[in-house]
């Protein structure tokens, strides 16, 4: 039962040495446990794509393409270092932090960039649907001049139709600018023009027909 002295005096300048390694174990398994226990930056996550939720729904990809694939694909790039990151052991989402907040402040700049290019097209749109109903006015006095012609009745009858399809559609026009949908506004209105002038031409063509064959 005698302790060797010699054990003891081993035992007693080794206690350091334990309590050290002991330490750096505890030390490295507390930082594995900390990186392993990252999690995805969530709030920066849904922050960006709110904001770039929000400028697509607002029509970017409509009137702002460019910056509106740039903005997606900027963030896409961060969802991609977002998984780069959650796959590692050591996780570090600090990069993909920055970028998620980059995404974010672009959609901001892009939204009142977005609000400019709105109004300008509107402008553009009211513009456009004006020289509609200038085209469809000068038809229309085609149209009543040679109403009042004989001769012109077949010629008249033929286009009826075609007339009351055009007043409809003209119609639909401010329901377009009223859900601020302007580039279709544009486009239907430069159909009513040009398919205006081209009825209005038709009229004409008929009388000239008929004085023909009156003489």
């Amino acid at each position: 039962m005698n302790t060797n002295i010699t054990d003891i005096i081993y035992r007693e300048e080794n206690y350091p040495m334990k309590q050290l390694s002991r330490y750096i174990m505890m030390s490295l398994f507390t930082v594995l446990l900390v990186a392993g226990c990252s999690r995805q930056p969530l709030e920066e996550i849904n922050a960006a794509r709110s904001a770039v939720d929000s400028i697509i729904s607002e029509g970017a990809e409509k009137y702002l393409p460019e910056d509106a694939k740039k903005i997606n694909d900027a963030l896409d790039k961060a969802m991609d270092e977002v998984k780069t990151q959650d796959a590692k052991i050591f996780k570090n989402f600090d990069k993909a932090k920055g970028m998620l907040s980059a995404v974010k402040s672009e959609a901001v700049a892009i939204d009142a960039k977005l609000t400019i290019k709105k109004e300008e097209v509107k402008k553009d749109a009211i513009g456009a649907i004006e020289e509609a109903k200038n085209a469809m006015d000068a038809m229309k006095a085609h149209l009543e001049k040679a109403s009042s012609r004989k001769g012109s009745k077949a010629a008249i009858e033929t286009i009826v139709a075609e007339v009351k399809n055009l007043e409809n559609a003209f119609k639909e026009l401010q329901a377009l600018i009223d859900r601020e949908d302007y580039l279709s506004a544009i486009f239907q209105a430069g159909e009513i023009r040009n398919k205006s002038s081209e009825l209005s031409i038709f009229i004409q063509q008929a009388h000239t027909k008929t004085e023909k064959k009156k003489k």
